[in-house]
């Protein structure tokens, strides 16, 4: 009976420790490292850089009926049924190859990698300066991101491919977008599959740490892939909440209970 007794005590404190808790589920959590909470908690400003198979939007207008006339030239021709406005970029949208270059109307090839929309925005109106143009005053020169293209898989609630119309994104926007992560999700190591020139790199993030904000992983890229472990506690068995865990030690205590007394009495 003392072995009974010892085995549903061993049960138990598994079980109990099995629960999920707050501090498994709360985003952001001060854990002791914040040392100047106006430092920490500013967001990083740092704009969005260009990265390979990013798909750019460009539009280059002007006041002057002449000039129009000739830029027409340099705007791409949007493929008949291409569908809404996504499917659409990626026809007409200029797709950053493994090079990092654009291939743009006339001017040819312009390496766009690791710069931002403003960057590309003044590096085409130079070569149309240079190669066409005498004076670029006159034309209007729109550079945007055809929206940031990411994967969401594992612990979450819906997982699938997603696309959001923003320059930047933090990790917890784009989670959301995709039904924020289980309970049964750990995220104290949500890992990041990103994509670089040389190939793809695995990253890892704390996104119960405020300390989170200051990763180079807290704002997404383009093509990033989100992967959410589920908790250890999962595979034990453990509930989400501790009602969920009394029943099932409950469950277990009742079929042991009536083992023991069954094998007693053969």
């Amino acid at each position: 009976m003392n072995k009974f007794i010892v085995v549903v005590a061993i049960l138990f404190s598994v079980l109990c420790s099995s629960c999920i808790t707050n501090k498994d589920v709360v985003y952001l959590q001060d854990k002791g490292t914040v040392v100047n909470d106006s430092l920490l908690l500013k967001e990083m400003g740092k704009p969005y850089r260009v990265q390979i198979n990013d798909i750019l939007s460009i539009n280059i207008k002007s006041t002057n009926s002449e000039i129009t006339e000739l830029l027409a030239i340099f705007q791409p021709v949007a493929q008949e049924g291409s569908g809404v406005e996504q499917e659409a970029l990626y026809f007409s949208g200029f797709t950053v190859d493994l090079h990092g270059n654009i291939e743009f109307p006339i001017l040819g090839k312009i390496n766009v990698l690791g710069y931002t929309t403003d960057e590309i925005n003044n590096k085409v109106k130079q070569a149309l300066l240079d190669k066409y143009l005498k004076d670029v005053s006159q034309i209007f020169i729109t550079v945007k991101m055809a929206g940031l293209r990411y994967t969401v898989t594992g612990e979450t609630g819906r997982s699938g491919v997603y696309t959001l119309f923003q320059d930047r994104v933090n990790i917890i926007e784009a989670l959301a977008n995709a039904g924020d992560i289980k309970n049964t999700g750990d995220r104290t190591d949500v890992k990041i599959i990103r994509q670089y020139p040389g190939g793809q790199k695995i990253h890892s993030i704390d996104l119960t740490d405020v300390v989170a904000m200051q990763s180079p992983y807290y704002y997404i890229q383009s093509n990033d892939i989100i992967l959410v472990k589920p908790l250890k506690r999962k595979a034990l068995g453990g509930g989400e909440t501790a009602t969920q865990t009394l029943t099932t030690i409950a469950s277990i205590f009742s079929v042991l209970v009536s083992t023991y007394f069954l094998a007693k009495n053969l």
